[in-house]
């Protein structure tokens, strides 16, 4: 009987997900139809057509690259693998999702002595199926985390470029040349796409959508506007570092004082976990009772869920925007 729910359940899926997929490329196609009529009757094409000449992840390879990229949620994973510096495809990311999944069903299947076998199944197969997705969001912070740290000496060596008469554009193509990652590799793209034909602000812009940093923000919205009012760009950057590193010190304090909450809400976290697994070890009849009763097995899946939002709720409440 559970053979057959689980291979019920795979069908829906499957065919669902088919759907889906067809009906999201055929709005995808109807969409870019009607867009392509609007840019020819303005008489005007998108800057991503013809000066950025660069290959992304979705544009070519195998029938799964090719059918995401006509869906909205494309741009955004993509946008997710190169702000993790990942060079994966929206393709292998939902192949290495979907086999992660599969993994974590026939895991759940170990779990039927605690819970419904088939319920820990679809849950143990949600929740591992979710895994990569978790590691690039995990790269994707740390590689920001890094940026932001290397910003203010970007600026203060955007600065002393041109203050030694050399251009904007030069002083980019120097700070990719001497930086490290990630620095350089936004930097170098930057610099790559206005020597294609973009203009400084184009480049700029994409820059920020890249890394959607406030201090980024700052940065871009600075160079824009010198570029339309004028002014000594290379004292505004000092200043602009001396904000940002102001801003770094402030946060260094925030976290300093909100680091009890942190330990306490991983404590609250844990505490349950670990002594679930040392009742197992120690005495593994103490859960057979609750394991083996009906309205047990709920109660263990409520208190799972009770934990996860506890987490989420102590992180909201910790995290404190600087």
């Amino acid at each position: 009987m559970t053979i057959l729910l689980v291979s019920f359940f795979g069908i829906f899926a499957v065919v669902l997900i088919a759907v889906s997929a067809g009906w999201g490329v055929l709005e995808a196609q109807r969409k870019k139809k009607v867009v392509g009529m609007l840019e020819t009757v303005a008489g005007q094409t998108t800057l991503a057509d013809t000066t950025i000449l660069k290959e992304s992840g979705t544009e070519a390879g195998s029938f799964v690259d090719q059918l995401v990229s006509q869906m909205d949620v494309a741009a955004k994973l993509q946008g997710k693998l190169q702000q993790a510096g990942l060079d994966w495809s929206v393709g292998k990311l939902l192949a290495l999702m979907g086999a992660a999944g599969i993994a974590g069903a026939l895991l759940g299947f170990r779990f039927k002595p605690l819970i419904i076998q088939s319920l820990s199944c679809a849950v143990v197969a949600v929740a591992t199926s979710f895994l990569p997705y978790f590691y690039v969001g995990r790269r994707r912070s740390k590689r920001m985390n890094m940026f932001e740290e290397q910003f203010p000496e970007a600026l203060d060596f955007l600065a002393r470029a041109m203050r030694a008469g050399h251009a904007f554009s030069v002083s980019l193509e120097m700070l990719a040349d001497e930086s490290s990652e990630p620095l350089a590799r936004e930097f170098r793209q930057v610099f790559n796409e206005q020597n294609l034909g973009a203009p400084v602000e184009v480049a700029l812009q994409n820059l920020g959508k890249r890394m959607p940093l406030l201090d980024v923000n700052f940065f871009v919205s600075a160079v824009m506007l010198q570029k339309e009012t004028g002014g000594n760009l290379s004292e505004i950057l000092v200043k602009l570092a001396y904000v940002i590193r102001e801003r770094f010190k402030l946060k260094g304090q925030v976290r300093a004082a909100s680091a009890h909450g942190r330990i306490t809400g991983l404590i609250l976290t844990l505490m349950p976990v670990v002594l679930m697994f040392a009742l197992l070890v120690v005495a593994p009849g103490y859960l057979q009772g609750m394991a083996k009763d009906s309205d047990g097995k709920w109660l263990i899946v409520g208190a799972i869920l009770g934990q996860l939002v506890g987490y989420f709720f102590i992180r909201k409440i910790i995290n404190i925007k600087v």
